[in-house]
């Protein structure tokens, strides 16, 4: 089923969620990330989805920024638990900007949960990143601000 919403565009139903595409603007390159709206079968969603969404395209300029560094703390913690810190890894090279962790990074998605998962996060970003192909990089959002840095599914 498909169906063209106001504010999330075309979407189409894979029987769990709504899934569409959008080309957005990412640190100055245009991206096309899939945007996946959870909800039921009948395309109805909730006030708090569009509000979320509505938010996170608002200020979407501003909170470009603010996800680099708790992206580049959460690398340099994984780099540490890894031991790459002490012994090298090609996967792993010794990161210490955002300039620089911008450069392995890129957006593949938005999520906008419903209200099971709004107290956890409003929105959820994922990233393919050049250190982890198989798990990704996932950031929450609440409000705009980083809650939680990790694998892709923390933010789906």
């Amino acid at each position: 089923m498909k169906i063209n919403d106001a504010v999330f565009g075309e979407l189409e139903f894979n029987n769990y969620d709504w899934i569409g595409y959008k080309n957005i603007e990412f640190f100055g390159n245009k991206v096309k990330v899939a945007l996946i709206v959870r909800g039921e079968d009948d395309g109805q969603f909730e006030e708090e989805q569009y509000m979320a969404y509505n938010f996170l395209i608002e200020r979407w300029q501003q909170l470009q920024q603010s996800i680099l560094e708790p992206t580049l703390d959460y690398y340099k913690q994984k780099r540490y638990e890894l031991g790459y810190d002490v012994e090298s890894n090609e996967n792993y090279p010794l990161i210490e900007t955002a300039t620089q962790i911008l450069e392995k990074i890129t957006l593949v998605g938005i999520f906008v949960p419903d209200n099971d998962l709004i107290d956890f996060l409003d929105i959820g970003l994922t990233f393919d990143c050049t250190w982890d192909m198989e798990n990704g990089l996932g950031l929450c959002l609440v409000k705009g601000e980083v809650t939680e840095v990790g694998y892709q599914d923390v933010a789906i």
